[in-house]
């Protein structure tokens, strides 16, 4: 007998109560579940995350199912790319509105940020945009967890395979905040491990219109390669405007270290073909990718960055965690996160360590020809898919106080 289809009388019904204080806790919570998504509305990161990262939020609540302990799924969503912005947005949900777990953070400085009140707050933050390596190094927290990919993970990929082919010299032009300083000094690393060097740098302000000053001193400095030390919109100007200085056609290459099949469409093939880049997702690789593509091109209109494909990943991933733990506490959900596999749309090869690091199979990518390309978003050559354990950092190298010895 439950008690929504029983006519009980009062004694009955303060028995009922009484007896209630032994159901779990889940049973007697009456808070509807509550993901908020901060991400870049607006901004240099938009078209990464943005709106397609909100949508996808929404998707994989809606394939779970919608609901949570007997109650909808919510979602609120917030435009934060500076850190004290989205710090206030992070404050205010855990605080007073009921918001059990936040994904997404646009920015290195955003996510390094909310980490500290995830931390004092004891709630599950997600990222899925961020990319800094910090997140599971030095500033490592027992309640984040770093989804997508990480400027290691892409300095061991995209940066490793332009060295082998020759890329021996490098000079930065690099976004001056902890992202692009990230890229700098993790493909750095890889140059001057490889034999090659680093023969300068200059930084950028974010968001930045014009790149000819940059330009000219990567000129200048006849280094073979120019890493591109940023993402977004800053990375497709830089390209644009490198085209019109004659960068390639002078002989340099340029590295796209963080770079997304937005670019690559912002770009067109005739301006981005023969780039090197790598994704942990594309729509085209195989069914599974291509029916998430397909799902998210009927409600967007455009095919999903892997940012995008990475955020309905984590959010569901999350939502079978609370279903599986019966709880929404965070400690006992993030262990059942850990200790189940990820296997979605995503990756079919995903493992969350402790140190907060999902690792999973990335994709070294070629951006095809103009004439290589037979349909619409047709954009790459999958150069290789590199397992997660070869391109992510390993744990005891992280510096994460965490899992310090392991």
């Amino acid at each position: 007998m439950t008690i929504r289809n029983s006519s009980l009388s009062g004694a009955l019904f303060g028995a009922a109560l009484l007896a209630s204080t032994a159901l779990p806790a889940q049973a007697q919570d009456q808070k509807p579940l509550k993901i908020g998504v901060i991400t870049d509305l607006n901004s240099v990161y938009s078209d990464i995350g943005g709106k397609g990262n909100v949508e996808a939020t929404k998707m994989a609540i809606e394939d779970f199912g919608g609901q949570m302990f007997g109650k909808p799924i919510e979602i609120v969503s917030a435009d934060a790319t500076k850190a004290d912005v989205a710090v206030t947005f992070a404050r205010k949900w855990w605080e007073s509105e009921g918001v059990d777990a936040i994904i997404d953070m646009p920015t290195s400085a955003t996510a390094l940020a909310v980490m500290e009140i995830s931390k004092q707050m004891e709630k599950l933050l997600i990222v899925t945009d961020a990319a800094s390596s910090d997140i599971t190094g030095k500033s490592c927290s027992p309640y984040t967890v770093h989804w997508t990919y990480d400027t290691y993970s892409n300095a061991q990929t995209v940066g490793k395979a332009i060295v082998k082919q020759g890329g021996d010299s490098w000079f930065f032009v690099t976004v001056d905040y902890a992202f692009g300083h990230a890229i700098e000094k993790d493909v750095s690393g890889v140059v001057t491990g490889a034999g090659g060097k680093v023969v300068g740098q200059v930084r950028h302000p974010l968001n930045s219109p014009d790149f000819s000053s940059y330009l000219l001193q990567a000129q200048q400095s006849k280094a073979k390669i120019i890493g591109m030390a940023n993402g977004g919109g800053d990375t497709i100007n830089l390209i644009k405007q490198a085209g019109e200085f004659g960068i390639v056609a002078g002989g340099q290459k340029l590295a796209g270290i963080v770079m997304f099949i937005s670019d690559i469409h912002s770009l067109g093939l005739k301006t981005a073909q023969g780039l090197t880049i790598t994704e942990g997702y594309y729509w085209d690789k195989d069914d599974l990718s291509r029916e998430f593509g397909k799902k998210f091109f009927a409600r967007m209109n455009r095919m999903p960055t892997m940012n995008q494909a990475s955020t309905y990943s984590a959010t569901m991933h999350y939502l079978k965690a609370v279903k599986a733990a019966g709880t929404r506490d965070t400690k006992p959900v993030l262990a059942k996160m850990r200790e189940t596999p990820v296997k979605d749309y995503f990756t079919q090869n995903g493992k969350l360590r402790e140190d907060g690091r999902m690792v999973h199979s990335m994709l070294l990518l070629e951006v095809k020809k103009p004439e290589e390309s037979k349909y619409p978003w047709d954009y790459y050559k999958v150069i290789a898919e590199l397992p997660g354990d070869d391109v992510f950092r390993p744990m005891k190298d992280g510096g994460c106080p965490l899992v310090a010895g392991k």
